[in-house]
């Protein structure tokens, strides 16, 4: 499939486009917080439908590719009583079952879904759907099979840049071509620092690659940074999303609550309407206060209003002309 858009700097997102002008595409990032359970899951979608956001995210891994085969057999401590690493990949990754279930989900609330495919069967794996895009984590932002892959889709992929230097983004951009992607400025630690984010990379990525539609993936605990971000110009937004930060999971922390949620797209939405086209002008609702406490019109008031009686002077004779 082949999602292709005629404006450089905006991407196809299934029936949506991103990039500048277009509303913020918000992502609720669901990852693994679903703990396995798809009814945890179902439960993720749900807020997210109704807090607003445009998408929810999951990540899809093969258990036996994405762990290292010297963890195989390390045990841990999971809510499911004590079992080896890899026993624990399989017990929270879903399968095809659990992901029709959660595309006929989707679909009946409104949503999109997509995931992060940790390796290349995960992609063939997510390819049997009809996702709006792929994304690539911080972490497999060096992995060029994968690259490849995910470009070879003809999808748009967003690339998100923590734990990644300049040179290194700069060449996965190569690997994926830069004409359907959008990159993501983020910071991979797990709660983020607000002193760690450094927003401004958002400007710098935006310089460095001007066709390219600029996103933000936070990690940080609170909106406040994320809301920045959206000032800043992120044209995509992603969050992870929970039931509770109190449920166990590495990433819980770091992840927004239900209300929370609801407060962050709402505010997004009032930032979009703020920001405006950058043209200053008088609005209508601005005139009365200026008749009431406007002392002196001044003479370039007076100028303006010369030009636009003289100009409302010769629309009338053209129109008389044409009678």
């Amino acid at each position: 499939m082949s999602n292709v858009t005629t404006t450089p700097r905006l991407r196809a997102f299934g029936s949506r486009e991103v990039g500048p002008g277009r509303p913020v595409y918000v992502t609720g990032e669901i990852g693994i917080n679903h703990n396995g359970e798809l009814d945890n899951a179902l439960a993720l979608i749900d807020i997210a439908a109704d807090a607003g956001c445009d998408a929810v995210k999951f990540q899809k891994r093969t258990p036996e590719i994405c762990t290292p085969r010297d963890q195989w057999d390390i045990e841990r401590d999971t809510p499911w009583g004590r079992m080896t690493y890899i026993d624990y990949r399989h017990r929270v990754e879903f399968g095809e079952d659990e992901y029709r279930a959660i595309d006929a989900h989707c679909r009946e609330r409104g949503i999109d879904w997509f995931a992060s495919p940790w390796d290349t069967e995960a992609v063939a794996f997510l390819e049997k759907f009809d996702v709006p895009a792929h994304k690539v984590a911080s972490a497999s932002l060096t992995d060029d099979e994968l690259l490849r892959a995910l470009r070879a889709t003809g999808r748009s992929v967003i690339l998100s840049t923590g734990m990644s230097t300049p040179r290194q983004i700069r060449h996965a951009v190569e690997v994926l071509g830069s004409d359907n992607i959008v990159l993501c400025h983020a910071t991979s630690t797990y709660p983020a620092k607000a002193e760690e984010l450094n927003l401004r990379v958002i400007h710098t990525l935006q310089a460095e690659f001007p066709n390219v539609p600029i996103g933000y993936s936070g990690h940080e605990t609170g909106l406040q940074t994320t809301l920045a971000a959206v000032a800043l110009g992120a044209t995509f937004v992603e969050r992870h999303i929970t039931l509770d930060r109190a449920m166990w999971g590495s990433d819980q922390a770091a992840s927004v609550e239900p209300q929370g949620l609801a407060r962050l797209v709402r505010d997004i939405r009032t930032i979009e309407h703020s920001l405006g086209d950058g043209v200053k002008k008088v609005y209508e609702s601005e005139l009365g206060p200026m008749k009431k406490l406007r002392r002196v019109p001044g003479v370039v008031a007076e100028a303006e209003a010369a030009v636009l009686a003289a100009d409302e002077a010769a629309d009338e004779a053209a129109a008389s002309a044409r009678v």
